[in-house]
């Protein structure tokens, strides 16, 4: 039985995630028990979508697999939300040994038994940083009265408003519109995406914040994998653990990369110290506190 594997994502040809998911079809394509026809959309924003359609499109049938924030997932299952916290993770060594240990089992069976997914993998969305166009930002004091696009959950907006700025939630569909009109004032993304983007064209000021470590969740239809051979299934493991090994790499990789061709721009890229890195930690506290109170404690004692 020839299988149709539809994957999408919502990158540029040039980003990690893209050429991580090309791997994926090129690893399906190099094994002879897999009788997959693979089909990439790179980006269902060139289809005029949001990138939160790749989760009801998926769940439909309309596509097979597709990756994306693992924010959209926060609110179903809250163990997500230590990727929101700001300042809570500072080592990508920690999260992957999480992630490839009992926590994420933990979260693949959780993502199994509350969604129409199956965890193929968890990606590397890197290091966020802030960048914005009215000014050096190197303290919550600078932040304030700056419109914020946040991603589409609440708790980053409230972080970024208890830094002080003006958060405005959206999807990643309309940001480079509102980025390029002025409406969006200051956003924050990995270095990466920041250059691939061309943020970086409309914003001259980067903060090196480091406030967000973001995961990626790469997703397939649970039930069309559920009713593939079992040949199949572990040609699509096998891809998948593949094209992991290689996007986790190369988003280590990218972001000494980024610093020089962010660098050789006309953008200014600002270091915080430690006294102004602890301030936005300080600003931000109230927000970690109210989290910590519902969230399981462990989870901050395994990033800390």
């Amino acid at each position: 039985m020839r299988i149709e594997l539809k994957f999408c994502g919502y990158h540029g040809p040039n980003s990690i995630h893209t050429r991580a998911a090309r791997a994926f079809g090129d690893a399906l394509a190099g094994n002879p028990d897999a009788d997959v026809d693979f089909h990439l959309q790179e980006s269902i924003l060139d289809l005029g979508r949001g990138s939160g359609d790749l989760i009801p499109m998926t769940a439909a049938g309309e596509l097979t697999a597709f990756y994306i924030s693992s924010i959209r997932f926060s609110d179903l299952i809250p163990e997500f939300r230590i990727f929101e916290l700001p300042f809570m993770v500072t080592s990508r060594e920690k999260v992957f040994a999480a992630l490839d240990g009992d926590f994420g089992q933990m979260l693949k069976e959780k993502i199994s038994d509350s969604t129409d997914f199956r965890v193929l993998g968890f990606w590397d969305n890197g290091f966020r940083h802030i960048t914005n166009r009215v000014r050096p930002i190197r303290s919550p004091e600078d932040c304030k009265g700056i419109r914020f696009r946040t991603q589409m959950s609440d708790l980053p907006g409230e972080a970024f408003q208890a830094m002080g700025f003006e958060p405005v939630a959206l999807d990643i569909k309309l940001l480079m519109d509102k980025i390029g009109s002025g409406e969006i004032e200051a956003q924050d993304n990995p270095l990466t995406s920041i250059y691939n983007f061309n943020i970086h064209k409309h914003h001259r000021y980067i903060t090196l914040s480091g406030h967000i470590f973001g995961v990626v969740l790469m997703l397939c239809n649970r039930k069309a994998y559920q009713s593939w051979p079992e040949e199949v299934r572990r040609a699509v493991d096998g891809a998948a653990h593949e094209a992991t090994a290689l996007q986790r790499k190369l988003a280590a990789e990218q972001d000494a990369e980024m610093m020089v061709k962010l660098g050789a721009g006309e953008t200014e890229i600002l270091q915080l110290s430690e006294a102004e890195r602890a301030a936005f930690i300080d600003a931000v506290a109230p927000v970690v506190e109210r989290y910590r109170q519902s969230l399981d404690r462990d989870l901050f004692e395994r990033f800390k």
